[in-house]
This record gives structure tokens, C-alpha cells and sequence, in this order.
């Protein structure tokens, strides 16, 4: 297709959906569970169907020259199409925040105000790699009562036309339109340019993968962009934290997992406690095969630390690489903090419960935290049931955005024949 047929083909996506999100945005919580039991029950018959179409996709990503760790992110196995099911099911069990009202009062006129949760309307959706993102990010917005266009990568078109048909026989069951889910048929780049330039019919967009990709949504999109660009996330080692407890909490923070976004890529110790910590936190990255950059002060007490350069505190590693900073005292753990931050995670090991309070207080992240790793920033640690992604913005969703965060607030207000007076 020209680049003219793909806008306007895109421009027919952006109608339906809009369209449809008037229908889902009042469909009952019932219907909705209805589609995403249905859509598993559908994925569970057709997963032989499924691993066929993932096949030319990973058949084509080697053609390709992918790497092994992208085939791998690609791959649909039988255990992956299982996790997808069960968290299709999991959805469904999550409580509908559509309609709910809250904060009704009495005003001195007589009338009742508060806030009831509505759905945003349409959401665009773009990633890369990971067909099952397909899955989560549409049952997330079902159940949050949105109507969604889904932009995959081109590596993964095959596996998202063969889930993206068992969505639509999940809204069919449920007797919702096909259009209340909509996958991008054409690979072509131009496809998201039109995506995100679509206000009229796209209400906001969530980009999912790599710096490169959300940079570009950022700037060029003319619809609101939930997103995160970074996670360089801290600990930080105070001196009256309990030593055993900042070991294991350093140690889960960076090698639990490497590649995500909220693993620990900085450490910060008090220069009282560096000398008894550093050394043990040391030996267990040695054991993982951890490298570590450090300061002028680390590399006294680690000689075998690399020398950290500038460009190290301001790096998301998402690797085994650990950059470790002795500090003088918390004021200025907080002040590197907020300035080689992004905004993502951040945390303290201390007993000083005033010291803990400053803390959470000044660092300005979307997630903060006293006497826990960093890893438990996810939706699911924090009791959402899922997540589409996380916001480190400050407007509308803030840190793991799940069904609260797809959905928006509106006032409303009950009357007698109440006239302003």
C-alpha cells in the first residue's frame, strides 16, 4: 500500500474503534469476562494453530538475523500460550473499576456531587517483539471498558493475526463488536505515524519496547503518550540501615532479572557503612558475574571495581554492569538521585523511620521505597492483578498503570429540580 491507502486505512480503524467504545464503555462487567473467558477458551483450541503462525515468525526472524535473545522474546511456547490463558482468567477476575462512584457529599445548595470512573475511550497500542502483549494489552482494555488498535512488530505479524482472530471470536461470544479489538494488518512504519497523529479517534497511546521506539512516539505523537523512557533505578545504603537486610535487598535489586526496567543499575552507600557492606555485596555480585564501576571512594575499597564515568550514572545497563557510589550522607544520596534519575524506582535500606519519611518525601519517582528491592515495581507486586506498562510521567497515571490507570474520572451530580441561585 501507498503511503495515502495506509493513512486511510488507518483513518478506518480510528472510526470503528471510536464507534465501538461507545458500545464497550457501557457493556456490563458480565459481557466483558464473557469475551475474555471465551477469548481463552478460543486461544486454548486453536494453540496448535498458534504455534504454526509463530513458526513462519521465528522462521522469518532468523531469515532476519535476530538475535537469540529476540527469537526467544518472539517465541510462542506451549507454556507461554498457558500463562496467556491464565491471564486472560485473571482479568476476569479483577473488580470492573467502570461506574463506580465515589466521594458523593452534600453541597450547601442541596445537590450531591461526586466522581464516578469511566473508561478513556481508545487507546493505541504499539510494541515490538512479544506476541503475547497482544493478549494482555486487549484484555486490559476490555475490561477497562476501552475499545483498542493494536500495532505489533513486523518480526511477530503472523502470531498476531492468529491470537488477534481468537480475540475476535471472544467478542463475538459475548455479542461485542469485532472492532472493540483491532490489530494492524500492514507492517509498514508509516502505519504508527498515522496511529499517533489521530486525536479525533485515538484518545491516548501506549508504546511498549525499546528507548528508540517510546522516543519517537514522544515526539512525534499528537495524541497523550503513557510511557516511560528509562529505568535507572537506585538503592540507596543509609547508615543506620541493617546490614544483612541491604545485602539481600542489593543483591535481588540488580541480579533477580538484568533486562528489565526496574532493576537496580545504581547503588549508593554512606561512607560509614561502605567498608563493612561493599565488600560482601562484592563477593555475591562475583558469584553472579556482575562488572562493577564505581567512584573514587569504591575502587579504594574494591580495587577491582572499573572506574565510573559520568556517562555510567545516567545509563539503564539492563545487563550485569552496577554502578556503586560512596556518598556522604542522605542529602546527597537524594540529590543523585533526582539528578541521574528517571523517574521510575528508587529506594532506601535504613531503620531511621524519620530518615525513611524525608525520603519518600523528596525523591521525586514514580515509585519510592524503604527496606524493599526495586523489583517489586510491577503491577502485579502491587496488588493491580496486571499492568500495560509503567508511567513515570506526573499527569493522569503514575508508576504500574493497570485497569484504574485506563480509565479517567468524571463529576456528577444529583439533583432535585435544584436551580442555581
Amino acid at each position: 500500500m501507498s503511503e495515502a491507502q495506509i493513512h486511510q486505512y488507518m483513518i478506518g480503524l480510528g472510526q470503528q474503534a471510536r464507534s465501538a467504545s461507545r458500545v464497550i464503555a457501557r457493556a456490563s462487567t458480565a459481557q466483558k469476562n464473557r469475551a475474555l473467558l471465551a477469548t481463552a477458551e478460543a486461544l486454548q483450541a486453536a494453540s496448535e494453530q498458534l504455534q504454526v503462525a509463530n513458526a513462519l515468525d521465528l522462521q522469518a526472524g532468523r531469515e532476519n538475523g535476530l538475535d537469540e535473545a529476540m527469537l526467544d522474546r518472539l517465541a510462542l511456547t506451549p507454556a507461554r500460550i498457558e500463562t496467556m490463558l491464565e491471564g486472560l482468567r485473571q482479568v476476569a477476575a479483577l473488580d470492573d473499576p467502570v461506574g463506580t462512584i465515589r466521594d458523593m457529599k452534600f453541597m450547601p445548595s442541596g445537590i450531591q456531587v461526586g466522581r464516578m470512573r469511566v473508561p478513556l475511550g481508545v487507546i493505541g497500542i504499539i510494541y515490538e517483539s512479544r506476541p503475547n502483549v497482544t493478549v494482555e494489552a486487549a484484555s486490559l482494555c476490555l475490561k477497562s471498558g476501552n475499545a483498542c488498535i493494536l500495532r505489533g512488530g513486523s518480526e511477530s505479524i503472523h502470531s498476531n493475526r492468529a491470537i488477534a482472530a481468537c480475540l475476535q471470536q471472544g467478542l463475538a461470544a459475548a455479542g461485542l463488536p469485532a472492532e472493540v479489538v483491532q490489530v494492524v494488518e500492514t507492517t509498514d512504519r508509516a502505519a504508527v505515524g498515522s496511529l499517533i497523529a489521530m486525536p479525533e479517534f485515538v484518545d491516548v497511546i501506549v508504546p511498549r519496547g525499546g528507548k528508540g521506539l517510546i522516543e519517537r512516539i514522544s515526539r512525534d505523537a499528537r495524541v497523550p503518550v503513557i510511557k516511560h523512557l528509562d529505568g535507572i533505578c537506585h538503592v540507596y545504603v543509609d547508615d543506620r540501615a541493617d546490614l544483612d537486610k541491604a545485602e539481600a535487598i542489593c543483591v535481588n535489586a540488580k541480579t533477580h532479572r538484568y533486562g528489565v526496567c526496574n532493576a537496580m543499575e545504581t547503588l549508593l552507600v554512606h561512607r560509614s557503612v561502605a567498608a563493612a557492606l561493599l565488600p560482601r555485596l562484592a563477593g555475591r555480585y562475583a558469584e553472579k558475574g556482575v562488572e562493577l564501576r564505581g567512584c573514587e571512594t569504591t575502587r579504594a575499597i574494591l580495587p577491582q571495581a572499573l572506574v565510573a564515568s559520568e556517562e555510567d550514572w545516567h545509563t539503564e545497563y539492563l545487563a550485569p554492569i552496577l554502578s556503586v557510589r560512596v556518598v556522604d550522607d542522605m542529602d546527597a544520596a537524594i540529590e543523585h538521585i533526582n539528578c541521574y534519575s528517571s523517574q521510575h524506582t528508587d529506594a532506601m535500606v535504613s531503620e531511621d523511620y524519620t530518615r525513611a519519611r524525608r525520603f519518600l518525601a523528596e525523591v521525586d519517582s514514580s515509585s519510592v521505597m524503604i527496606n524493599a528491592s526495586t523489583r517489586f515495581a510491577d503491577g502485579f507486586e502491587y496488588g493491580l492483578g496486571a499492568e500495560i506498562g509503567i508511567s513515570t510521567d506526573k499527569i493522569h497515571a503514575r508508576g504500574p498503570v493497570g485497569l484504574e490507570g485506563l480509565t479517567s474520572e468524571k463529576y456528577v451530580v444529583f439533583g432535585d429540580g435544584h436551580v442555581r441561585q
